[in-house]
């Protein structure tokens, strides 16, 4: 496809190189030259250096024969002019990424008037994604599928735990859960396992499960998580708005650290339940004085990498709580991975996933569409949830008679609202939902498992 990628920062830097590395035709439009030379330097792409809401600039990008036009600069409207522009130019497709809280209770509206195929708030997805590991915190990760009857869970496996040196096989006859294990990271090793793969200590294990077997499965292994009640904040931006509207609505306490007074002011208005403190959180006193000792949960959540990282490295080293860190440069990975950060929040990443899955749904001309797609353990896994249609290649054979490729697993199946984890005599109907976990990135059809 010819895709048009308005805004070239970290949002538009990460979705134009996983989009070229899918084979698409791509064109980056940036006001920055020297944003666009940090692209084209590295990546097979055409860059053009001009406003993405001028009619001219879209003009010589060639928006009348595109098919997809993403807006990811930083400012909100900028992106819905881009979007608006590009509809009455040509019939292209549109995705705007739209952050503030204001335009969240509208977008509904927004996006149907104006015709936009999508529009994503990083914040938003990155506060309920949060949300959604407080309420099971010995998870390190969740993500949901089939509209939240499955989830897709990561933890670390303990030293002391019963797991250690158990076949996979053993699972679910031992402790008698509906749990299937689909990825294993061991090191710089991630492994799609066999039934007599054997797991070791500190393993970050991804499992597949309905949310009431995930806990029954934690409790049965030993892994007990005590209910969060308080929750310690730090950073009053948009992803502390989106979390604190949540976490008071399930009845936690909040307590917000803020060092801009302005702002203290404006959480306090919006938030009169929550504990709003004017201060700066790098002083160890004033975590202390506000009982980071005791917190169940720890969020740092600045605009600061560093701050970030240093201030929750302190929160493992005072606490026991479950902790969450902002981090948003990819340059940090290989340092960052053996920290104990607890859960990683990058609202990039988030908005380029849902971004990639729906340039495959687009694609897709087969017999199913990509309906979720979550990277699991950065770009090496996938777990994909696709719609079974009439005319695809998979319907009715038995999963085991089916050639599928290596290291690929079919997860799960979802056939009006029931939850089937498949064995090798289970069969893929029409409409159903199939949950996927491959190292083979980049399916766009459900056919493509097959080799």
């Amino acid at each position: 496809m010819k895709i048009l990628i308005v805004g070239c920062g970290k949002v538009g830097a990460a979705l134009t190189e996983q989009l070229d590395r899918e084979g698409h035709d791509i064109i980056i439009i940036d006001n920055k030259a020297n944003a666009i030379n940090q692209i084209t330097d590295n990546l097979d792409v055409l860059g053009i250096v001009g406003n993405g809401a001028s009619y001219h600039v879209l003009s010589e990008a060639g928006i009348n024969n595109a098919d997809l036009l993403i807006a990811v600069t930083n400012s909100d409207e900028l992106n819905l002019l881009c979007c608006l522009f590009a509809k009455r130019a040509s019939n292209c497709h549109t995705i705007a990424r739209v952050r503030n809280p204001q335009y969240n209770q509208e977008i509904n509206f927004i996006r149907e008037e104006m015709g936009l195929s999508m529009t994503i708030n990083p914040e938003l997805e990155a506060a309920m994604e949060m949300a959604r590991i407080i309420r099971v915190p010995s998870a390190i990760k969740i993500d949901t599928f089939a509209n939240g009857r499955v989830e897709l869970l990561k933890f670390q496996i303990p030293d002391t735990s019963v797991l250690v040196d158990m076949q996979i096989m053993d699972i679910i006859r031992q402790f008698k859960c509906k749990v299937l294990v689909c990825a294993v990271e061991r090191g710089d090793h991630v492994f799609i396992p066999s039934g007599n793969f054997i797991l070791k200590a500190n393993d970050k294990i991804s499992f597949i499960a309905e949310p009431k077997a995930a806990t029954e499965f934690f409790n049965r292994i030993g892994i007990q998580s005590n209910q969060i009640k308080d929750v310690l904040l730090i950073g009053g931006g948009t992803i502390t708005i989106y979390l604190t509207n949540k976490l008071l609505s399930l009845g936690i306490n909040v307590k917000i650290i803020e060092q801009n007074l302005d702002r203290c002011n404006e959480l306090s208005e919006l938030f009169p339940e929550a504990l709003i403190i004017n201060a700066n959180a790098s002083d160890r006193y004033i975590l202390s004085e506000e009982g980071i000792e005791e917190t169940d949960a720890f969020a740092s959540l600045t605009n600061l990498d560093e701050e970030n990282i240093l201030l929750s490295l302190y929160a493992h080293k005072v606490s026991k709580a479950k902790i969450f860190t902002k981090i948003t440069r990819h340059t940090y990975d290989n340092i960052i991975e053996d920290m104990p950060l607890g859960t990683i929040v990058n609202p990039k990443l988030i908005t380029a996933d849902r971004i990639i899955q729906h340039v495959r749904a687009m694609g897709n001309t087969k017999g199913s569409n990509v309906e979720t797609l979550y990277k699991i353990v950065g770009d090496k896994v996938e777990a994909l949830e696709f719609r079974a249609r009439k005319n695809s290649s998979v319907i009715g054979i038995p999963l085991e008679k089916l050639n599928l490729k290596q290291n690929l697993l079919v997860c799960c199946i979802n056939r009006n609202g029931k939850v089937i984890i498949p064995n090798g005599q289970d069969t893929i109907q029409i409409g159903d939902t199939v949950i996927i976990v491959t190292t083979c990135t980049g399916l766009n059809d459900l056919s493509d498992i097959l080799r």
